[in-house]
């Protein structure tokens, strides 16, 4: 087999949710320039100023549906099957977060916890995920097997270093990265040691991309204070996990399942 052979996902149907957001919308078009039909889900309806459906108008699609709606979302796979066709491949990437930028309700002390925004995150990035791969997965089981990326972070596998805010702290924006998000990236790791078990025999496979922080003109302080922490010397740039998307997806990996394929600069070696 050449090379090309073994990474392409030629006319393979990828379901990406979360596709409206930077790395969502990334992860498509780098799939699309590369031969792949791709059915982007998200929250946001569609409107005239989506760039990938003015692109790829033949080998794009896009399903607006609430991930966290189970019924909604066995609805819109239903159509999915019908009209574009039966998917191999899934990138669990919708998910919320809080930047650096971010000083709302969720960057407090964990001394403030709110149960409302602890609720929402989980229910996001942990309870939507979960669906997300039951129903798809299930789809795959039946119809030869596929592959299932579910996004982690290097805050699921370490506590934040929250040295890294004390300057927001000092200047009296009270930021903390909150727990609810560590707590959620962490489930998302066991939650595809299960599924790799559980779906082995039926060729579906089920492994996660941790990535570290990705460049978004994050302001100067918090630059220099995680380029300082971080081996490599810098923030990723977005194209840079590409690479380990395409791996996970395609026939190269296709004796891996289960596996945490860490993608972060060296912060998870210190």
């Amino acid at each position: 087999m050449k090379i090309e052979d073994l990474f392409s996902l030629s006319n393979q149907i990828i379901i990406i949710t979360g596709v409206k957001g930077n790395l969502g919308e990334n992860y498509a078009r780098f799939l699309l320039k590369n031969g792949a039909i791709v059915v982007g889900i998200d929250i946001v309806y569609e409107n005239h100023l989506d760039s990938l459906k003015e692109d790829f108008p033949n080998t794009y699609h896009y399903y607006a549906v609430d991930l966290t709606q189970e019924k909604l979302l066995i609805q819109v796979a239903q159509r999915i099957i019908n009209e574009v066709g039966v998917p191999k491949g899934l990138i669990n990437n919708a998910a919320l977060d809080s930047p650096p930028n971010d000083n709302g309700a969720s960057t407090g002390p964990f001394e403030e916890l709110s149960e409302k925004v602890w609720d929402k995150v989980i229910e996001v990035n942990l309870k939507s995920l979960v669906f997300t791969c039951k129903t798809f997965g299930s789809i795959m089981s039946k119809h030869g097997g596929g592959s299932i990326i579910n996004i982690s972070s290097i805050y699921g596998m370490l506590s934040p270093d929250q040295s890294l805010y004390q300057y927001k702290r000092d200047n009296n924006i009270n930021f903390y990265k909150p727990i609810a998000y560590s707590a959620s990236k962490a489930g998302v790791l066991n939650v595809t040691r299960y599924l790799a078990t559980y779906w082995a025999e039926k060729n579906v496979r089920v492994n996660t991309l941790t990535p570290s922080g990705i460049f978004d003109n994050q302001d100067k302080q918090f630059l220099e204070n995680y380029c300082g922490r971080i081996p490599i010397g810098r923030m990723a740039n977005k194209e840079e996990f590409n690479g380990a998307i395409v791996f996970l997806l395609s026939q190269a990996s296709s004796y891996m399942t289960g596996s945490n394929l860490v993608v972060d600069g060296g912060w998870t070696t210190i």
